[in-house]
């Protein structure tokens, strides 16, 4: 027998498969990898050795403007960590530079005080020059012109005002942009609505490369990139971080070459071949990732890349707050038919595209080609409501997917945490 253990909001989820029905277990390398210098050091090396630039004391001299774009409260970037080092990088060449600190928010809420002295500590918020992007304030906002898809650029101006443009963050897969990190400080980070809305289009989201851990060809990636490109982003500060978020690996320098570099890294710890199976078990990674259904959709996308046709998935996300989403929960709950859904998010034009789409669009495109079975503490109707079938353990669960497959032998992938690898 196989045990399997998976990460369940703060426990875990624990089952036993008979070996000969396992396909694979597909894990990641990375949180497992200890670097052989501390996180400070890792960053500094970094910085010492940029990719495809000169170090950034060097790009900040005669530079009085410089705009760090930094992340905002949603993501574990361990700025505290980073920030520090790059402000005394850029004081080292310049130290009459002006700096703002630029949080780059994108469609999110404002971040608060409060989060930005956890996110950054209290003498960097109390001592710094710090913005925090609104991507509805059309007064901070400059259209600079047209994306290679037509949509309008139009970005935050304290970033296009910047005679040194820098930004921090860190790169993790992504499921529809391929990465996180790099480019998409500025484009999703900070762009207005109009833009952002117009870069998650339905026939973006719909391209079979807008998929985790694809950059080639991707129409979103290309996008962003070219975004950053027309913004004048001259060098980032990027991280790779484990389970604990901290730093295992990080890369600095121009904002593709210096990406480049910490995509080939993740991809040698997260990249796992797909062997595609009847049944694919899955999680989203345990708190604080999976406290709602709306978040697992990204786990989903995983089993997605590895499924047989008409196959089962099964979920685990604790999703102790329920849905996650009004508008999200009130789409499926009201259409019973996904493939009509699918339909109408392909006719909506690009420029018409509503908030949230792209994830009810991805949620559906899994509804369609697969059953979804979900193990979950939200009730069992709101579960019904979002087209899937209830569960309360991975036993339950697997009963229920050997009756709809029609086959109690039907071969088992699992991936323990369905966030954390990439399935190609």
């Amino acid at each position: 027998m196989t045990k399997i253990v998976l990460p369940y909001g703060k426990g875990t989820l624990n089952a036993e498969i008979p070996d000969e029905r396992i396909s694979a277990v597909m894990v990641s390398e990375m949180h497992h990898y200890v670097p052989e210098k501390s996180q400070v050091e890792l960053v500094k090396e970094a910085l010492e050795n940029p990719i495809g630039t000169p170090k950034l004391r060097e790009m900040a001299k005669g530079k009085n403007k410089v705009t760090i774009i930094a992340s905002d409260h949603t993501r574990p970037v361990p700025s505290k960590i980073i920030m520090p080092l790059m402000l005394e990088e850029i004081r080292t060449g310049n130290p009459e530079a002006e700096i703002t600190i630029l949080i780059s928010t994108g469609c999110h809420r404002g971040t608060t005080k409060d989060e930005l002295v956890s996110k950054f500590g209290p003498e960097i918020v109390e001592n710094e020059n710090i913005y925090v992007h609104d991507c509805d304030d059309e007064s901070m906002l400059t259209d600079i012109g047209i994306l290679p898809s037509g949509g309008r650029m139009i970005l935050n101006k304290i970033a296009l005002e910047a005679d040194l443009l820098v930004s921090e963050g860190f790169i993790e897969p992504h499921f529809f942009a391929g990465y996180s990190g790099g480019r998409k400080s500025v484009l999703p980070g900070v762009a207005s609505r109009k833009t952002v809305m117009y870069n998650h289009n339905a026939t973006f989201i719909d391209s079979d490369r807008a998929r985790t851990g694809i950059i080639e060809g991707n129409p979103i990636h290309k996008d962003m990139l070219y975004a950053a490109r027309a913004a004048r982003l001259d060098f980032i500060c990027n991280v790779v971080i484990n389970s604990d978020k901290e730093v295992i690996y990080a890369v600095a320098g121009d904002a593709d070459l210096a990406h480049i570099d910490g995509r080939n890294f993740l991809n040698s710890k997260c990249k796992v071949d797909a062997v595609p199976s009847d049944i694919v078990i899955t999680t989203n990674g345990g708190y604080p990732l999976d406290q709602n259904i709306y978040q697992a959709v990204k786990c989903m996308t995983a089993a997605e890349a590895t499924m047989n046709p008409g196959g089962v998935m099964i979920i685990g996300a604790k999703s102790n707050d329920g849905h996650g989403g009004e508008q999200f929960y009130k789409t499926f709950k009201e259409e019973k038919d996904v493939e009509k859904m699918m339909n109408e998010f392909l006719a909506t034009p690009s420029e018409d595209t509503i908030p949230d789409q792209w994830q009810s669009q991805i949620f559906a495109r899994i509804l369609k080609n697969y059953k979804v079975i979900y193990i979950s503490e939200a009730e069992d109707q709101i579960v019904r409501d979002l087209h899937m079938t209830p569960a309360h353990s991975i036993e339950e669960a697997l009963e229920k997917a050997e009756e709809m497959i029609g086959n109690k032998e039907a071969k088992i992938a699992v991936i323990p945490d369905g966030v954390s690898v990439i399935v190609l």
